[in-house]
């Protein structure tokens, strides 16, 4: 058996394959609500043969939202609409979870078709961004953003925690903290978008205190059974790379004392001057290193497209899940043409029976 296509259990899920989707923002709900796209969407990939299935960043509170268009939970109709979506993710063998996010000083932004800039301050579709500090992200995000206040950072870490309890009511086995690409609790972490002079701002110790203050409170009220996770920005490749990898490492051994079950490994995206070395996999080692050194699963996406590639980077131990996106839009049966790949038998024990019947079908043709 091809490592990429083992099991993998965390608390009491057990996933198929460490084959994981990433998520993916749709920008196409409305008024946070998902609708029959995101159902396609995400019941496809699903049926595709992937283990774990992460909904799109879903936004803790409107204000959290990146675009107008994106999922939100935190009302009931947005809670109800995610179920069948969740239903059928299982019906298909898969594992569903979510991320929660806020998109902090990136919020209010148009949908990447539409310009992926900031909408207009007198345009009657946007709102107030908000951040650690008054210091915008810059490019197509030039707002400033409104420095939170200590009640706003209580609000927002209490829609976190209402947002997980909706995750839970709904039936989301997996949840996934977004601590990463510049938005809010990255923002936090990050010295070029935090340069606040109490206790959430200036040392490490400060700066990530709303990182762990959030995960605690979340912790305390999603399921134990069901596992935790951060999709966290480990790296900026600012020039000082080495320095935030330290800072990030003993950050996640911190959460993993306080329950954390996975670290998906990413990248800052604090500063549009970041010179990313984009390559093949160029995050794997990274993750490697957490994973050695924090003693916590990991998992990371990025140029990872090779079956072979993702099946390295599972059997050498850099990942214990590979989270892909591209290559599932590009084809949502990634995972059955990889188990061809890697000759893991007759693939056709990843695919629901009325698939696996068909594709009977076309090969006795």
């Amino acid at each position: 058996m091809a490592s990429l296509f083992k099991p993998f259990t965390l608390k009491s899920v057990t996933l198929r394959n460490r084959i994981g989707v990433s998520p993916m923002c749709q920008y196409s709900a409305e008024d946070g609500v998902p609708n029959m796209w995101h159902y396609g969407h995400l019941a496809g990939l699903a049926r595709g043969g992937s283990g774990l299935v992460i909904a799109e960043a879903t936004a803790v509170s409107p204000e959290g939202r990146i675009t107008p268009g994106c999922t939100g939970l935190w009302n009931d109709a947005q809670e109800s609409a995610f179920t069948p979506a969740i239903q059928a993710i299982k019906a298909a063998g898969a594992v569903p979870g979510i991320q929660l996010a806020h998109a902090g000083r990136k919020a209010s932004a148009n949908r990447p078709w539409e310009g992926d800039d900031h909408i207009p301050e007198a345009d009657p579709r946007a709102w107030e961004p908000i951040a650690p500090s008054a210091i915008p992200f810059g490019g197509t995000l030039p707002r400033i953003p409104r420095p939170m206040s200590k009640d706003d950072i209580r609000r927002v870490q209490k829609n976190y925690v209402a947002a997980a309890e909706r995750a839970a009511r709904a039936g989301f086995e997996w949840l996934e903290l977004h601590f990463a690409h510049g938005y809010l609790a990255q923002s936090f972490f990050s010295p070029h978008s935090n340069h606040r002079d109490d206790e959430y701002g200036g040392s490490f110790e400060n700066r990530i205190r709303f990182l762990i203050e959030t995960f605690v409170a979340v912790r305390e009220v999603w399921p134990e059974r069901f596992p935790l996770s951060v999709r966290l920005g480990v790296i900026e490749f600012d020039g000082r790379d080495e320095e935030t990898l330290l800072e990030s490492i003993e950050l996640v051994r911190r959460l993993r004392a306080l329950g954390l079950d996975l670290v998906d490994v990413s990248l800052g995206f604090s500063t549009p001057t970041a010179s990313i070395p984009w390559g093949p996999g160029f995050m794997a080692p990274v993750a490697g290193r957490i994973q050695r050194e924090a003693d916590t699963p990991t998992a990371t996406s990025w140029y990872i497209k090779d079956p072979a590639q993702a099946d390295v980077l599972v059997r050498e131990g850099d990942v214990d899940i590979v989270m892909l996106g591209r290559p599932l839009l590009e084809n949502p049966h990634w995972p059955y043409e990889a188990a061809r790949v890697l000759g893991v038998g007759d693939p056709a024990w990843l695919l629901p029976a009325p698939y696996a019947h068909w594709l009977e079908r076309y090969r006795a043709a």
